[in-house]
C-alpha cells in the first residue's frame, strides 16, 4: 500500500494546488494550457512516486496533420494517468459523468473540454456526448476514449462500444489504436493496492474510417490493431 499513498499524497496535494491557482488563472485568461499543463506534471509526479515507470513506442504513428482520437485498451485505473501524459498534444477524453462531481477535479475537466458520458443504455444521452465530442474534435482537440466503457476484469480485451466508432465515421477523424499493459498487474479492478512496475504504451498505425465501408468493419480493424499488439494473457480466451 505505500506505492498506493505515495501516489494518494502527492494527488491530493498537489492537485489541490494546481487547481486552486490554475481555475481562477484559466477562467480569467480564457485559455486552459497551464492548467493542463500543470495537471499532467502532476500525474508524472504521482506516477514516479508510486515507483511506476511509462514505456512508450510508436509515437512515430499519430498523424502531424490531423486531429486524432485515441482508442486503448483499459485495464486498470492507472490506465488514463500512465497515457495521458505520453500523448503527443493536449486531448479530451470521454469518460463517465461521475468524475465530474469531483471537487475541483470536475471543474478542471471541463475547463479541459473533456467529455461526461452517462452510463446505461440511454441511446439519446450517448448520442449527445458523441455529438459534443464531435465538436471538440472539430475545433481542433483531440480525443481519448477507451472504447472497452469499463476496465476489463480479467485483464483481457474486451468488446468494444458502438458510440466511438459513430463518432468516427461521422468525422472521419483517424483512429490511432493503442495497446497499454503491465498496468493489469500494477493496479487490478476492485483494488486499492497499487505495485510498483513498467507500463507499456503502444502507439499503432493509424487506422482511417474512410477506408471501411462500415461502422462494424472499422471497429473490428481498431479491436484486431489493438489484440495483435497485447501479450497473450490479455487476448480474450477462445
Amino acid at each position: 500500500m505505500i506505492a498506493a499513498i505515495s501516489m494518494l499524497l502527492v494527488y491530493l496535494t498537489l492537485g489541490f494546488i494546481v487547481g486552486l491557482l490554475g481555475i481562477p488563472w484559466t477562467l480569467i485568461r480564457r485559455d486552459v494550457t497551464w492548467l493542463y499543463n500543470s495537471a499532467l506534471w502532476v500525474v508524472r509526479t504521482g506516477l514516479r512516486a508510486g515507483g511506476i515507470r511509462v514505456e512508450v513506442t510508436g509515437l512515430e504513428n499519430v498523424p502531424v496533420d490531423r486531429c486524432c482520437i485515441f482508442m486503448a485498451n483499459h485495464v486498470s485505473n492507472l490506465d488514463p494517468p500512465v497515457l495521458l501524459p505520453v500523448l503527443p498534444s493536449r486531448t479530451s477524453v470521454l469518460l463517465k459523468k461521475e468524475l465530474m462531481s469531483i471537487p475541483l477535479l470536475g471543474i478542471a475537466m471541463r475547463l479541459a473540454q473533456f467529455i461526461p458520458v452517462e452510463r446505461g443504455n440511454q441511446r439519446e444521452k450517448a448520442m449527445e456526448s458523441i455529438r459534443a465530442a464531435a465538436e471538440v474534435l472539430r475545433s481542433g482537440v483531440p480525443i481519448t476514449i477507451f472504447p472497452e466503457g469499463t476496465r476489463s476484469r480479467d485483464g483481457r480485451l474486451s468488446e468494444f462500444k458502438k458510440g466511438p466508432f459513430f463518432l468516427a465515421m461521422e468525422t472521419g477523424a483517424p483512429i490511432v489504436p493503442i495497446a497499454i499493459h503491465g498496468t493489469e498487474s500494477m493496479m487490478r479492478k476492485g483494488s486499492m493496492k497499487v505495485f510498483p512496475g513498467v507500463a507499456h504504451v503502444d502507439f499503432l498505425p493509424a487506422i482511417y474510417p474512410s477506408a471501411y465501408q462500415t461502422r462494424e468493419q472499422l471497429t473490428q480493424a481498431v479491436r484486431e490493431s489493438i489484440l495483435a499488439a497485447l501479450p497473450p494473457q490479455m487476448r480474450p480466451s477462445a
